[in-house]
């Protein structure tokens, strides 16, 4: 019996020396009955060829083409055209194991899940990650557990890739477009969907950490965008659900820090990443679940801004 059908929405721009690992590791999943979403988002660099060519290979793979949007603007062109009863979403530049969407789908029905989550391998470009095929320890998180496990930054990620969803969860969500940290931004309408998730420790997923990706830790202005997103979510959390709202202070928290050290420069963005600190410090020193890089970095800001930035150098 063939089984549900899958969904895999990949968003291509500018990584076509990537692309066939990519797409290869989709074709040879030991899992057979999927609908790949290729999405040419303006490439300029050939992807779009390179897109087509597997479009012609394989009648499982789709392939759009649009001007260039972002992520977001990629992702939601799939959503809205995606067939499967399950989806998961893969960058460009990264791959899968072939055993990725059959071990996710088998902790679904196994457990009644409506998101399985696996672990990711981070590795450079140019070499090449250790594969491990070791079985994986399962949890399984209530939809309010894995919101705080979320937000207090644990076991669970925010990222949309290395996770298997039912479909219906996005009926009504889509990624921000224009906006860095958009995981970051539908996570929550995500897991407050889902009566249950399940995270695997088996890694899955392959991470290329290219040098000057969007990802890596050099600053540019659209990475405060976390900090919109972390004080609406805080907002949000105050006004419909409190029981969040220490679990979302403490990734305001990081997210502060993190611009703070990335910026450097003592301006608007510095004195606003300061401002959120103090306010937020206290509460999150005397909070048991806030992680342990947090608390290092509340007690150096109780010495003062420069402290926090000297922790940088």
């Amino acid at each position: 019996m063939e089984g549900p059908l899958i969904t895999i929405i990949v968003p291509i721009y500018n990584v076509a020396v990537y692309i066939d690992r990519c797409v290869d590791s989709l074709l040879h999943q030991d899992y057979r009955n999927l609908e790949i979403i290729l999405v040419d988002d303006g490439s300029t660099d050939g992807g779009s060829l390179v897109c087509d060519k597997w479009g012609k290979r394989d009648p499982r793979v789709k392939v759009i083409h649009q001007a260039n949007g972002g992520l977001s603007a990629a992702r939601n062109a799939a959503l809205d055209i995606m067939t499967g009863d399950y989806v998961t979403m893969l960058d460009g530049d990264d791959f899968v194991s072939t055993a990725f969407v059959s071990t996710l789908l088998n902790i679904i029905n196994t457990t009644g899940a409506s998101i399985a989550a696996a672990q990711w391998t981070l590795f450079t470009d140019g070499t090449e990650p250790h594969i491990d095929t070791t079985p994986g320890k399962l949890t399984t998180f209530t939809s309010a557990q894995a919101i705080n496990d979320v937000f207090y930054q644990h076991t669970l990620t925010n990222s949309a890739c290395c996770k298997l969803f039912k479909s219906s969860l996005f009926h009504d969500v889509r990624f921000p477009v224009g906006m860095l940290y958009e995981d970051l931004a539908v996570i929550y309408d995500l897991l407050r969907q889902a009566p249950a998730v399940v995270h695997t420790s088996q890694s899955l997923y392959y991470y290329r950490q290219r040098t000057f990706s969007i990802t890596d830790g050099i600053y540019n202005p659209k990475r405060t965008h976390v900090l919109d997103i972390t004080e609406q979510l805080e907002q949000r959390m105050a006004a419909e659900a409190p029981q969040h709202l220490a679990a979302v202070r403490s990734r305001r928290l990081s997210a502060c820090f993190n611009i703070m050290l990335l910026h450097g420069a003592s301006d608007d963005v510095t004195a606003r990443c300061w401002a959120g600190i103090k306010a937020l410090r206290w509460q999150c020193l005397v909070n048991p679940h806030v992680r342990a890089k947090n608390k290092i970095g509340i007690l150096l800001s109780l010495l003062g801004k420069q402290a926090v930035l000297l922790f940088k150098k």
